[in-house]
This record gives C-alpha cells, sequence and structure tokens, in this order.
C-alpha cells in the first residue's frame, strides 16, 4: 500500500506572483530596458560622478537639484519640476494618474559645506573584475542610488514604456542629519501625489539582495543649559552648566536599554564654553535614540528630561542665591522618524520576493531608517533597497563604490516597479496589466 503523503500547500498569492513576474520578463520590451542598462554601465558611472562632484550638504541640496533637473530634462520625462520642499520629480504617465508608485533617490549627503568632492578613479587595469573603484564622500550615499534611479528612468523611457499607473521619480531632500525626512514628508502630504501613491520604493546605498522593511524608529534631541557665566577666578562659584550637564549625561548614559525590543542611546556631540578661565554661559549635548518600539523611545524620552531637570535642580539648590543667577535648561526635539513595520502580506513584499526568485536573489529583510519610514508610518506598502554594487567607508571621506554587480540589482527593481505600477495586477489577466509601447 502506498502511503499517504500530505502535500505542502502553496500559497495562491505567491503563485500568482511567480507567475506574473515570469511572464513580465518575458515581454521583449523588459528585455530592451535590460540591454540597454547592461550597454550604459558607463553613462550610469558617468551621471554618478557628475550627482557627487555636486557637493549637497544638510540644508543646501539646491545645485545638486537643479542638476537633477536638467537631467530629467534632457530625458524628455513628464511633469519635471521642483515642489516647495527642494524635492524634485518627474513622472512617466500612466493609463490609471489617480494612483501612482514612486521611486526615489535622496539628494542629500552627510557632509558639510566645504567637502572636497571630486571623485577619484581607480585604474581599471589594477580591477580584478574590469569594474573600477570610485572614491568620494557620498559616491555610495547616495550616488548609487541616483545613479540608478536616473538610469531606471532612461531605460523606460527609452522603449516607450507606458504604465497603467504614474510613475513618479523623486530626487529627494531631507535624509540625512538632521534633514529629518523633510524631503519625503513633503511628498506625502503635499496634495499633488500624497493620497495617490499606492506604493514606494527608495533607492540608498549599495548592495543586492537585503531589503529594508521595518522602519527603525528615531528621535534626536538637543539639550541645552544655560547660565550667567564669568571669569573662572573672580567669578568663581558660579553655577556652571558644562559641569552640570555633564551630570545629567553621566545620569542618562546608565540608563537601562533593553535588548528586546533592541534600543539604543548614543550622546553624539558636546560643545561648551568660550575659553579654559571662562565659565561657560551655555553647554549643548546632542542625543540620539533608535528602537523598534515606539513606546520605548517614549520611555527613553521620559528619562531623559528627568535626568536633565533633576541635575539643574540640584545644581541651582547648591549653588542658593538669586534665581536670575541659576541655570535654565531647553530640551528640543530636532529628529522624529517613526517606527513602522511592513505586513508579512504585503503586496509589494509578495512581488519582490517573486523577482528575487526569478533572478535567483536571497531575500534579506533588515531594520533600518531611511526614506521609507514615512510612507511605511502611513500605512502605504514601501521598500528601501540598495542600487547594486559594493562599497566602503560609508559617510567618511574615503567612502568608495565598485559597480561590479549593479546589473542584476537595476534588473531587480525594474522588475519590481514595473510589477507595482500594473493594476490590480494579482488579480486580472496579465496581458491587459501594462503597455509597453514600440520605440
Amino acid at each position: 500500500m502506498t502511503p499517504f503523503i500530505k502535500k505542502p500547500k502553496v500559497k495562491k498569492a505567491a503563485t500568482d506572483s511567480a507567475q506574473r513576474i515570469t511572464l513580465l520578463a518575458a515581454q521583449p520590451q523588459v528585455h530592451q530596458a535590460f540591454q540597454w542598462l547592461h550597454l550604459n554601465e558607463l553613462r550610469l558611472r558617468q551621471w554618478q560622478m557628475d550627482a557627487v562632484r555636486i557637493p549637497a550638504p544638510p540644508f543646501a541640496e539646491q545645485e545638486r537639484a537643479a542638476w537633477l533637473m536638467e537631467v530629467f530634462h534632457a530625458m524628455d520625462l513628464d511633469n519635471v519640476h521642483m515642489d516647495a520642499e527642494g524635492n524634485v520629480l518627474a513622472e512617466i504617465r500612466g493609463e490609471d494618474e489617480s494612483q501612482c508608485v514612486l521611486l526615489s533617490a535622496h539628494l542629500d549627503t552627510v557632509f558639510p559645506a566645504g567637502t572636497d568632492c571630486t571623485p577619484v578613479e581607480e585604474d581599471p587595469r589594477s580591477s580584478a573584475n574590469g569594474h573600477a573603484k570610485i572614491t568620494a564622500p557620498g559616491i555610495c550615499d547616495n550616488g548609487a542610488g541616483l545613479a540608478a534611479m536616473i538610469g531606471l528612468a532612461a531605460a523606460l523611457r527609452q522603449v516607450g514604456y507606458r504604465p497603467q499607473r504614474t510613475v513618479v521619480f523623486a530626487g529627494n531632500v531631507g535624509e540625512e542629519a538632521e534633514g529629518n525626512l523633510r524631503g519625503m514628508r513633503h511628498i506625502f502630504a503635499d496634495a499633488t501625489y500624497g493620497a495617490r501613491i499606492c506604493a514606494a520604493i527608495a533607492l540608498d546605498g549599495s548592495g543586492c539582495g537585503p531589503v529594508v522593511t521595518h522602519g527603525l524608529g528615531s528621535r534626536r534631541f538637543r539639550i541645552a543649559i544655560s547660565g550667567p557665566g564669568g571669569h573662572s577666578w573672580s567669578d568663581a562659584g558660579t553655577v556652571n552648566p558644562a559641569a552640570t550637564l555633564s551630570h545629567a549625561l553621566s545620569r542618562i548614559a546608565r540608563l537601562p536599554l533593553p535588548e528586546s525590543p533592541r534600543t539604543t542611546l548614543n550622546i553624539g556631540t558636546l560643545s561648551s564654553g568660550t575659553a579654559i578661565y571662562a565659565i561657560p554661559e551655555e553647554a549643548i549635548a546632542q542625543l540620539d535614540l533608535r528602537s523598534t518600539s515606539a513606546e520605548e523611545l517614549l520611555r527613553l524620552e521620559v528619562q531623559i528630561h528627568r535626568a536633565v531637570e533633576d541635575a539643574v535642580l540640584e545644581a541651582n539648590s547648591a549653588a542658593g542665591g538669586s534665581k536670575a543667577r541659576h541655570l535654565r535648561h531647553q530640551i528640543t526635539l530636532i529628529g522624529n522618524r517613526p517606527e513602522a513595520a511592513l505586513p508579512e502580506t504585503a503586496r509589494i513584499l509578495e512581488s519582490l520576493r517573486a523577482v528575487d526568485r526569478h533572478l535567483g536573489i536571497r531575500t534579506s529583510m533588515r531594520i533600518g531608517s531611511t526614506d521609507a519610514n514615512i510612507p511605511l508610518s502611513l500605512g502605504i506598502e514601501a521598500v528601501s533597497v540598495g542600487a547594486g554594487g559594493t562599497s566602503g567607508g560609508i559617510h567618511t571621506h574615503a567612502e568608495w563604490y565598485c559597480p561590479a554587480g549593479r546589473e542584476l540589482a537595476l534588473r531587480r527593481i525594474l522588475l519590481l516597479l514595473l510589477d507595482l505600477a500594473s493594476t490590480n495586477a494579482g488579480e486580472m489577466e496579465f496581458g491587459k496589466a501594462f503597455d509597453l509601447a514600440s520605440d
């Protein structure tokens, strides 16, 4: 007697998505787009270096934004414009303009004004794989993301792709440092696109495989303690903001942090005083809190306020005298990235897994703090993915990027984008999902 073997159930959604991606990848125009990307690596490389040599420090992205607008205009994309926040946007209009898919890459870098961002190319003959390494501040983060977004827009335009849903390309501002995701916040709050975006893909840095599906929550604070100041000799005994801030930070550094949900606290910058013999008039510290739990961030915020308030009260009590000679403190929230996670059943994740299976990529889900935090927090399906290649020295002057492997990542992003731009692709006949016109 043949033993009964229970066959494993195959989820219909996974089966449908696999069939959808297989048919999509077989379309002649998709092959044309793949071919264009393959033949234009040098052009991608040039776009990347052209972008990076234009400084784009936080809150000063205007020159790089103007360059991107010129590139978009040269491609003859639809509705090329700069919004009120400084984001550069362009479209490939779809048949259904009531919904759109967003493909974005942030314009800004962590490097301050005055940083030399000139790219330096390695001699291709010294590279084992024939792909020369490029070194420059921001060449990967986010030169790689910008080059990928521009390349994908160019490939789709070249093959005459007409989606059912409008595809929006955005070079957004304010992802790094104290930018507080201001560019993405504006895009999703503005009536032009906010209510129409049904899915979002953020391109950030290098790599192929890892995908950020869980937005890491973070809060950043500026703590300022101020007082009368004075001379170290003649005003000796005057309450000292630097010493008091040190006491507060010592307490903050000892706050217990849970391993699960993982939570971190970093005292990032300190500044105080004008001279070694002057009692400071002000002392300032900046703190970065991160957690996968919004509740933990709130708990830490309360404890930080308490630690600073207690240190100031104790210092003033010990000093006595007039209140006019006492310390004052101010705690300012300078950054707030919402924590949010993509559901396991999300359509975008189902599509990405199908694309990765088709291309032989191992999907690796990660937690991260990226532009995807904003749409995720609004309940909009979003991921942040790498733009391919390899890199190192991120956020240092020795940052480098090598494009080896970029083509596979671009194919991955293209297939995901085309699938998301197909209206009701999970339910409808695939042949009616989109139209790729001949060139």
